[in-house]
């Protein structure tokens, strides 16, 4: 089997994997991980492709606004419901999916 270099919009938005959903508006969805590496482990991503952080357009102010937003309400939720939480998004080698995400999580590694 070949891994999907995008597996946001492959396999996430066409609904080929199904998700649990967090947060939604119309250019964003924020889910809880497929397979997460923590006991709280979200993701949040923009419904159109954008590779990563660094390909950012000046067009996609709004999103990226929009984006940020649902990160900040899903970490708030997060942060009150068990005290702390980080908020990531990997560039380069560390990034598996290319398709700009952020991930939202607490707690140690499992595993």
């Amino acid at each position: 089997m070949v891994l999907s270099e995008d597996f946001y919009c492959d396999e996430v938005l066409s609904g080929r994997t199904s998700v649990r959903k967090v947060f939604e508006t119309d250019n964003v969805l924020a889910y809880h991980h497929t397979r997460p590496f923590y006991p709280v482990h979200i993701v949040a991503i923009p419904k159109k492709h954008i590779s990563s952080l660094l390909t950012l357009e000046q067009h996609d102010n709004e999103l990226l606004i929009e984006l940020i937003d649902v990160v900040k309400k899903v970490a708030s939720q997060v942060q009150s419901e068990y005290g702390a939480c980080r908020v990531l998004t990997n560039l380069g080698k560390y990034q598996d999916s290319k398709h700009l995400h952020f991930h939202v999580f607490f707690g140690e590694p499992l595993g």
